[in-house]
């Protein structure tokens, strides 16, 4: 009896050291400290895993745009109305996008419009408007003291089959005003809606 007293105690006694060897292992494998080691040997969030957790999101955002007007102009191009926003400022906001479908660089010529103010904007959307009908009154993109507008510039073009998002700012129609025609040299005119 004592002798398979003494033969448990001693299994036991086994068993409760490998126990600790195990743990001393493992804490010695696992348990880095990144405070120990220099910044450059540290482990850095893994930015493919963030990225893939924002694609679903990118994805369904994109899909889910409304489309307020497109239209298609010379060359290929067409010019997409995304949305019209009013502002407590006084403004309207107009987005989108332009895709460039030939196979040339696009340079938006004539986009800036022919103001002699606006000319100096290059490729851009600076010679957009707002045309109320009802009011029969047209807005002109907002511009700051030097001329340079309040607007998208497509700084060197729109590469061919690649689209290009833009966006536009003109002062706003009265609160009644809620459908406008969007104008923009060489394309056809797109009567979008304003929202907000």
């Amino acid at each position: 009896m004592r002798a398979a007293m003494t033969r448990i105690r001693f299994k036991g006694a086994a068993v409760a050291a490998a126990s600790v060897a195990m743990a001393v292992v493992l804490t010695a494998c696992g348990g880095e400290d990144s405070g120990d080691k220099p910044e450059s040997q540290q482990k850095q969030p893994n930015a493919s895993a963030s990225e893939n957790q924002k694609a679903p999101d990118a994805v369904e955002s994109s899909a889910s745009t409304e489309v307020l007007a497109s239209v298609k102009g010379p060359g290929s191009i067409e010019l997409v109305v995304n949305s019209a926003e009013r502002d407590a400022g006084g403004f309207v906001t107009v987005k989108g996008s332009v895709t460039n479908g030939s196979k040339q660089q696009f340079g938006a010529q004539g986009w800036q419009g022919d103001e002699q103010e606006m000319v100096g904007n290059g490729a851009s959307v600076a010679g957009a408007s707002l045309v109320d009908q009802a009011g029969k009154k047209r807005y002109l993109t907002l511009r700051d003291t030097d001329g340079r507008c309040l607007c998208t510039k497509f700084t060197t073009g729109i590469a061919p089959r690649a689209t290009s998002p833009f966006f536009v700012q003109f002062p706003a129609p009265p609160q009644s005003t809620t459908e406008v025609d969007f104008q923009i040299p060489t394309m056809p005119t797109a009567t979008i809606k304003i929202s907000g």
